[in-house]
């Protein structure tokens, strides 16, 4: 495995991990405690994006 499936791999787990996250701020705590869990699944998605900003250049 090189540093490219490495940084893709982790791409992939980070878009699941905030998927799951907001999944559960909408379906399972509908209350205040959503909005954190929604914040936390946001900056998942913003982690993945420069996990595969960094993918050809790293």
């Amino acid at each position: 495995m090189n540093k490219n499936t490495v940084l893709g791999i982790a791409t992939f787990i980070m878009l699941v991990m905030g998927l799951v996250l907001v999944g559960l701020a909408v379906y399972r705590y509908a209350d205040v405690a959503g909005w954190g869990f929604g914040a936390v699944g946001i900056g998942f998605f913003a982690i993945a994006w420069v996990f595969n900003a960094l993918k050809g250049r790293v």
